[in-house]
């Protein structure tokens, strides 16, 4: 190590962590960063999956949208997104609707198509206004102290909070809109990684954390890749001085005048401050506490590489319904039905997922050679899946759930998808899957839960005391990782928010 001493360690290096560290260093303060794996950047990471083939996917995060620009600009990151051509395809049975970012009336005909009427394009049209509303309201307080929940009714106002804060969503999508497949569109914004019926306050909880980021809510795929976020962010920390460590996984953290962080290694560092990018329950078991139970994450992460884009049967040009979001069997009805098999510990019969195309979007991610083959990446992101259906007989849960997905999206694909992946030089196939308990071994999310936790509100009742949503009984600690107020998705917003919590301290923020 180069020091012994630090101002600050911060325990474990994904975004957040780098983030935090960034920032404090271009402070002046002296700071290491302590990654337990081989490489930084935790889950915000792009591999080449498939080494027979020149394409690096972004492995367990995939789309960009609560990172705001703020962060991109302090520390100075050459880091875009890029908008996708189309908003979302949602196939389901015989029911199909193509949505457009900004093309209205080609996306009112289709609503039209599939309703009979203008009625529900209407509705959509005035139910994402007010979540505009909201979101250009929430958006600027997340790198902010956590407002009172009255400050921001009164901001939001009365009528729009009581619909989208305080009603469950699935009351409030159900008295908003007809359809079936356009309430179960709507409501998979509230299901990412949240094991969740449409009733409960965690859906509407996280549906706010998708629909808020920057201000417009837009889902964006990072240019390079998911790991080209994490390249820039260690730039702009080798540029302040910050010490990076891979390979040092801290094993303890004991506090007297000032913190001593034991590794793996048998290296002892002492710091002023510890900022933990972990989740909670692994930051008690480093205190020596008693771990709490942490919610299920609920999941299961496929990545492919195809050869070619599968036709659909349907005639639906595929560049255009894998441009997007691609919605497979999320009708409401379905996707209550699989939350509620899957409470009752069953496999669903009918597994709801989302599937994105990067290559689509951002070209950059393969091969010249690649690209002229017709070969494209497809990440799919299966919902209620949780942790406790693979407890029991890991392996062969996994073969059925991955079974029963490729099944149904056959059903709607005129080449199955099998025909379709690219095959290595052992003649396998370009596929590899991600339950919740092998996402806990590999990149240290509890019971796979990709938000460390269930996700809370972001602001503070009107009675508790002004924080930054970070901090921890020990006013030398802070949580910089998803499981602060207002972490969760690749955001970098607990990072910052840690990093002013220390500075403030420090008397070194205006």
């Amino acid at each position: 190590m180069q020091s012994e001493v630090w101002d600050v360690a911060v325990v474990g290096g994904g975004h957040n962590g780098l983030v935090a560290a960034a920032y404090l260093a271009r402070a002046g303060l002296s700071v290491t960063v302590l990654e337990r794996s081989q490489h930084m950047g935790g889950a915000a990471v792009s591999h080449q999956v498939f080494p027979d083939f020149d394409a690096r996917l972004s492995r367990y995060a995939y789309l960009v949208s609560l990172l705001p620009d703020q962060i991109v600009e302090d520390l100075g990151l050459s880091f875009r997104t890029l908008a996708r051509p189309v908003s979302s395809y949602s196939v389901s049975k015989s029911e199909s609707l193509l949505i457009w970012p900004d093309a209205h009336e080609r996306s009112a005909a289709n609503f039209a198509q599939l309703t009979g009427g203008v009625d529900e394009f209407k509705a959509w049209q005035t139910f994402y206004a007010e979540l505009g509303h909201l979101a250009r309201v929430l958006a600027p307080t997340l790198l902010q102290k956590l407002p009172t929940r009255s400050e921001l009714r009164q901001k939001v106002g009365s009528g729009i909070w009581q619909q989208l804060i305080e009603t469950p969503l699935g009351q409030t999508l159900q008295a908003r809109f007809s359809s079936d497949l356009v309430r179960g569109l709507v409501l998979t914004d509230g299901l990412i990684g949240t094991f969740a019926n449409a009733d409960d306050l965690r859906a509407t909880t996280c549906f706010l954390y998708h629909v808020v980021g920057n201000g417009n809510g837009q889902w964006r795929v990072p240019e390079g890749g998911m790991g080209a976020l994490v390249n820039q962010l260690l730039a702009s920390c080798a540029r302040s001085g910050v010490s990076l460590h891979t390979n040092t996984a801290v094993t303890a953290l004991q506090r007297d005048a000032q913190w001593e962080i034991h590794t793996q290694n048998q290296k002892t560092l002492r710091a002023r401050f510890v900022l933990a990018n972990c989740a909670p329950a692994h930051l008690q078991a480093l205190l020596g506490q008693t771990t709490e139970p942490c919610s299920d994450g609920s999941q299961l992460k496929v990545n492919m590489l195809l050869r070619k884009l599968p036709r659909l049967k349907n005639g639906m040009d595929p560049r255009l319904a894998f441009a997007g979001t691609f919605h497979l069997n999320e009708t409401f009805t379905e996707l209550q039905s699989a939350h509620a098999q899957a409470a009752a510990d069953r496999m669903p019969q009918i597994i709801p997922a989302e599937m994105y195309c990067h290559s689509l979007t951002d070209t950059t991610i393969l091969a010249p050679e690649l690209l002229s083959q017709g070969y494209h990446t497809l990440t799919l992101f299966a919902l209620h899946l949780p942790a406790s259906l693979f407890d029991h007989a890991h392996d062969q849960q996994k073969a059925l759930a991955l079974e029963r997905l490729m099944q149904q999206l056959n059903q709607h694909l005129e080449d199955p998808i099998e025909t379709c992946l690219a095959r290595t030089a052992n003649d396998l196939p370009c596929l590899e899957a991600k339950t919740p308990q092998e996402l806990e071994t590999e990149v240290n999310l509890p019971r796979g839960h990709i938000f460390h936790g269930d996700l809370s509100m972001p602001f503070r009742e009107d009675d508790a005391p002004a924080t930054w949503g970070v901090e921890t009984p020990d006013p030398q600690l802070f949580l910089c990782g998803a499981g602060a107020v207002r972490g969760g998705g690749i955001s970098g917003i607990p990072g910052h928010n840690a990093a002013q919590a220390v500075l403030e301290q420090l008397g070194l923020v205006n």
